[in-house]
């Protein structure tokens, strides 16, 4: 378990907190693009790592990620005019473009240079496989490359991209997604012919104790979690933890891989994302189907909040009577699972009071692979994950190898990229 000072400093992600540094330098999800479809449309309000922001496409179709208020008065810029290349404050005129430049002031003399002296908070953002991404680091260091994943170079017709908000802190939905052990309990079902997506090998590995084995990797960690299968093979799920708070669920052969990314709204909240994609063809109707019934991993959400359907005020829909005789929890969908657990867990779950077991090993190789990694950028260590953008480029799997078989060999040729 964590002490108290360990988790305040894992879980406080706000300006000025060391974990807030540490989430600051990498490129982090904002907001998807089809929340900015057109130029010169109406801003959006955007919360990351406790700031509030605004986020807008200019006349170009660049997007810019500003401060919320408006430099001069504080003004919200939320209710700004988006004409002409940059965002207009209502309050008094003044004008900003994507890169935080005060353009235009035209309440004050056209002769003074006042407008030179203005630089409000903007963050240099990029659009890569159906999201657009920011980084919050400016002025500390260099940005980054963006790191070479997969699912954000394919073409868009290989993607299904899904947000959610999440009324808990970050680490909570983390930690669930390194945690290969409660998809026996949490997620079953009763029907022996009812699978979860694209795990029907899960489904015959009736083992619900796996052993863990973690090798850390340029960008995080490969988590894998052998089950046992018969009498001379495993079943193993290579979960791959990709900094800051990353993760590829286990895919088995000939179904899409997945993607998961934690990003704190602020201390309490989350946003989540979740990708499905193919690499060698598109998603057909069939495969987003799947992705989007009860067994997939994308909640039912309101298209403007983003809120899911089934949360905490309605006690996520569960359903007694399908608890008793259908599965093992009575609540509708695979995330909806995991958002009754881990938001039940509280704002800000505290740590120090759990009992860890053997099965809890890849969330433990998590939480120390962070520790480490914050109390390093403290003394001035950059991540190596932060500068190693090529290494993103891998997948996760799920298959039966020999008994014995060193985890990270088995799963080399099916994890790699370019393999």
């Amino acid at each position: 378990m964590l002490t108290k000072d360990e988790n305040e400093l894992l879980t406080r992600v706000g300006p000025g907190t060391s974990m807030g540094a540490l989430f600051r330098c990498f490129w982090l999800p904002a907001l998807l693009v089809s929340e900015l479809p057109e130029p010169d449309g109406p801003p959006m309000r955007v919360r990351l790592l406790g700031e509030d922001l605004v986020a807008f496409r200019d006349t170009a179709g660049r997007v810019g990620l500003l401060a919320a208020n408006c430099a001069h008065r504080g003004a919200s810029l939320f209710f700004g005019r988006n004409e002409g290349h940059g965002l207009r404050c209502v309050y008094h005129g003044w004008k900003y473009d994507v890169e935080g430049r005060c353009v235009d002031m035209p309440n004050e003399p056209p002769e003074t240079s006042f407008a030179d002296k203005i630089h409000p908070t903007a963050y240099p953002c990029v659009e890569r496989g159906g999201i657009i991404w920011a980084y919050l680091g400016i002025g500390s260091r260099p940005t980054p490359d963006f790191p070479a994943l997969e699912w954000a170079r394919v073409p868009a017709g290989h993607v299904y991209v899904h947000k959610r908000f999440q009324d808990c802190n970050y680490l909570q939905n983390l930690e669930g997604e390194v945690d290969s052990s409660h998809i026996s309990f949490l997620h079953r079902r009763f029907s022996p012919d009812t699978t979860i997506a694209g795990q029907q090998l899960l489904n015959r590995a009736r083992d619900g104790a796996p052993r863990f084995s973690v090798t850390p990797t340029d960008y995080g960690l490969l988590i894998a979690a052998n089950r046992r299968w018969d009498d001379e093979h495993d079943y193993s799920r290579i979960t791959q933890f990709l900094a800051p708070s990353y993760t590829m669920i286990p895919a088995e052969p000939g179904h899409s891989i997945s993607f998961t990314a934690a990003i704190p709204a602020d201390d309490y909240t989350t946003w989540g994302y979740t990708v499905s994609w193919r690499p060698d063809r598109p998603l057909e109707p069939e495969d987003v189907a799947r992705i989007e019934t009860w067994t997939g991993i994308y909640a039912e959400v309101d298209p403007t909040s983003f809120m899911p359907l089934a949360n905490r005020a309605n006690d996520y829909l569960i359903d007694r009577a399908k608890q008793s005789t259908e599965s093992f929890t009575g609540i509708r969908g695979i995330r909806e699972q995991d958002l009754a657990v881990q938001e039940g867990m509280g704002p800000i779950y505290q740590r120090n009071r759990e009992h860890l077991g053997a099965a809890d090993a890849g969330v433990v190789a998590t939480r120390d692979y962070l520790l480490r990694t914050v109390r390093e950028l403290e003394t001035g260590i950059v991540p190596q994950a932060a500068v190693a953008a090529e290494a993103y480029a891998v997948r996760s799997a799920a298959l039966v190898i020999e008994r014995g078989a060193p985890p990270l060999e088995a799963a080399r040729a099916v994890t790699a990229v370019n393999s």
